[in-house]
């Protein structure tokens, strides 16, 4: 299949240019915060409209601030730190999931304190809100012709230009069904009832490091790291494992009733 060629500019009117990225960005956190609403509705009157759009605004600092970060930072810090400037360039492309996630979790620190809560009644709500927005960044990521998957000859294998003639996985779209749709579920229908501090948490930072880590085993890993351990194991994969264990231990772990 050819890559269907999608322009990375969504709108340009004059000096003024809107990249599709960007855009996904503004549909994750806006999903996030329309779901928040519909929990706050029924989390008996513990957050309200005004609380809801707060933390989203919270989330948003520490999710591009730590993604961005984060990239720079385990995937190619040589290049950004001759480079400072291209730190800045968002719209490229360029965000790590788990350098988001360091940033949310100093965002749910900081919302807790100012907002009198505890860090899992912030972490618990926000949860199975978030899916919906690895969606739209993995959708992102399709159209900007980034993190392709490795060379395959599956009938559904995708010809992306910039990464050359052969057919490659479209793993963006992987995590995107993966991340984006069945974790979504999984964790919304988890949530469904009170649960002890912590549990929703756990499985939404389980079942994403375990659908990560098996994406990575169809995703072309970054050209200037290759494969890390024994010619196999992606950074992708090395990040999760820790997340992944915290998560386990949150479900696993005694909690006073």
């Amino acid at each position: 299949m050819d890559y269907p060629n999608i322009d990375p500019i969504a709108v340009s009117i004059g000096p003024l240019v809107i990249h599709w990225y960007g855009v996904m960005y503004l549909v994750a956190f806006a999903a996030g915060g329309l779901l928040g609403l519909w929990r706050a509705k029924h989390a008996q009157g513990a957050w309200s409209s005004s609380l809801v759009w707060d933390l989203v605004f919270y989330v948003a600092v520490g999710a591009v601030v730590g993604g961005r970060l984060g990239y720079v930072i385990f995937y190619n810090a040589p290049y950004y730190f001759s480079q400072p400037i291209e730190i800045f360039s968002v719209w490229t492309g360029g965000m790590s999931f788990h350098g988001g996630l360091i940033g949310v979790i100093c965002a749910i620190v900081l919302f807790a304190r100012r907002f009198e809560k505890s860090f899992f009644e912030v972490a618990d709500f926000l949860a199975p809100l978030c899916a919906p927005g690895l969606l739209a960044g993995r959708i992102g990521n399709f159209i900007n012709q980034e993190l392709w998957g490795r060379v395959t000859e599956v009938p559904w294998g995708v010809v992306f230009p910039i990464a050359g003639p052969l057919p490659r996985h479209p793993s963006q779209l992987y995590e995107a069904g993966l991340e984006g749709v069945i974790l979504f579920f999984v964790v919304w229908i988890y949530s469904a009832s009170p649960k002890s501090s912590g549990r929703v948490s756990g499985v939404f930072l389980l079942g994403y490091s375990l659908m990560r880590f098996i994406v990575e085993f169809f995703r072309e890993p970054d050209a200037h790291l290759g494969l890390i351990v024994g010619n196999a194991i992606s950074m992708g994969q090395i990040l999760s494992i820790p997340v992944a264990l915290f998560g386990f231990w949150l479900l696993m772990r005694p909690v006073r009733s």
